[in-house]
């Protein structure tokens, strides 16, 4: 079936249907980069980045933006704070943003374009709007007349005259309308600013994004995400923006994943219920992190504990055995093809349905399952169910690592490059264990084998001998 998404601005799910067959132009709002990220933020990157994969998987050519905030209010404040200036925040911060993003197996962006770098394109939507009497100028500061695009509030399902006059209210003396944004804010002592058409000055947050993403994905590009709490005023005031300038689409699908909870609150640096990322990596590792993202739908909240992450654990473990095990048993032996491919199906079907990640994983359980029925008779030197295990060992790598990011490969060739450098000990260990077993001298094997367990090495007695595995590698965190 074909793939359909959940549509923010049309409130439904609908096919999703490309502007240009086979390409995807894909533009995710990217990091304010005024701190470390948190767990929070990482759920966004996972669910686009499945998206993404999801997308190339099915045979797309994907080009994916995200742009950096390199300039805002709160850079200002930290760079305040440091007695440095801001450009050292905003670069320090943007280069560990993108080694966390890394160590979460999230895809680096084809364009990674900074709000800095973008200054002319943003002065001159501001122009066309100023041209077009939809914003106005006061002092240095210009504002976008929210009553002049009628369209206003379609993105989050709220009229203009329901709107609350608190949104937005710095400024509101200079406002012609309470409901006004700044596009352009006008030069303040000590900070840093730009000049303009206007006067000295740096652009509004909303700005950055119209522009960004028409200059490097053109307008009417395939798929605008963030955040569900970026669907107003950020992704509506995007819309209004572009629209009003160009009478042009801005974006033709608008995808949203949920929020991150602690508890009943959501994980947010200003309520101060943040888990930093890089160290949830760290501690739970790439594969479980991304698998407890996945373990709810992403439009749905997620909440962040103790039992969903030993559950994410428990999922990632159980496929990295089976794969590790399904290699071994396989051997060189050709795969069955057909072996899988129901398995292939209903992961994909799963993916295809509003991307229904926690159907997907299903999906990959089953094929363990599956597998994990035939190993023995692998093991024991039968070649259909040798190249059944070797199908279905394949093809869960493939579809949990290409389309999920779990990592899977990575953690099993860290394991074989151990494997690799202890093998002389263990099989010279394995060897005394079984002359002593052939000498009925029980408690000398169980003395070696306890031994090697202590060492983290895993032996498994089967009918064609002792196989072992170093199960301290096979940790995703090792």
């Amino acid at each position: 079936m074909p793939l359909t998404l959940y549509d923010t601005l049309r409130r439904e799910e609908v096919p999703f249907v490309p502007a240009e067959p086979g390409r995807v132009g894909m533009y995710v709002c990217g990091p304010t980069v005024q701190g470390e990220a948190h767990v929070g933020h990482g759920r966004a990157a996972v669910v686009f980045d499945v998206l993404r994969r999801h997308l190339a998987f099915s045979g797309y050519a994907v080009r994916f933006v995200q742009n950096v905030t390199d300039i805002d209010d709160k850079i200002i404040l930290r760079a305040r704070r440091e007695d440095v200036d801001h450009a050292v925040i905003s670069t320090r911060y943007a280069a560990a943003f993108a080694r966390t993003m890394d160590d979460l197996g999230v895809l680096p962006p084809d364009v990674r374009p900074l709000a800095t770098g973008h200054l002319l394109e943003m002065q001159a939507l501001i122009s066309t709007l100023l041209a077009e009497d939809k914003a106005y100028e006061v002092d240095g500061d210009v504002f976008f007349r929210v009553r002049a695009f009628p369209a206003y509030g379609a993105l989050s399902n709220r009229r203009i005259d329901d709107l609350m006059e608190g949104v937005d209210v710095v400024d509101r003396d200079r406002k012609e309308d309470p409901l006004d944004f700044a596009l352009w804010k006008a030069a303040k002592p000590d900070e840093p600013s730009w000049p303009s058409p206007w006067g000295p000055g740096r652009p509004g947050w909303h700005i950055e994004c119209s522009a960004m993403a028409a200059t490097h994905l053109g307008a009417g590009f395939d798929i605008h995400g963030g955040g569900l709490d970026l669907v107003f005023p950020h992704h509506e005031n995007e819309i209004a923006q572009h629209e009003a300038a160009h009478g042009t689409t801005f974006a033709r699908h608008w995808v949203h994943n949920g929020m991150v909870q602690m508890g009943d609150a959501k994980m947010s640096k200003s309520v101060g219920n943040v888990v930093g990322l890089a160290a949830a990596i760290d501690e739970v590792g790439r594969g479980p992190l991304r698998l407890w993202y996945l373990s709810a739908h992403h439009r749905s909240p997620l909440t962040f504990d103790d039992e969903r992450l030993d559950d994410a654990r428990a999922v990632f473990q159980r496929f990295v055995t089976f794969a590790r095990a399904a290699h071994r048993a396989a051997g060189d032996v050709e795969p069955d093809a057909a072996t899988a491919g129901p398995h292939r199906e209903a992961f994909v079907a799963a993916m295809d349905d509003d991307l229904n990640a926690p159907v997907a994983v299903a999906a990959l359980h089953q094929l363990v399952t599956d597998g994990s029925e035939r190993l023995r008779a692998a093991a024991a030197g039968d070649d259909a169910a040798r190249a059944a295990v070797a199908d279905l060992g394949t093809t869960l790598v493939t579809l949990a690592d290409d389309v999920l990011g779990l990592g899977i490969a990575d953690v099993l060739a860290r394991a074989a490059a151990l494997e690799t450098r202890i093998a002389p000990l263990v099989e010279g260990e394995l060897g005394l264990r079984a002359e002593a077993r052939a000498a009925k001298d029980f408690a000398t094997a169980d003395a070696i084998r306890d031994r090697l367990t202590a060492a983290g090495v895993v032996v498994e007695d089967t009918p064609a001998g002792a196989v072992w595995y170093a199960a301290e590698a096979l940790r995703p965190d090792a």
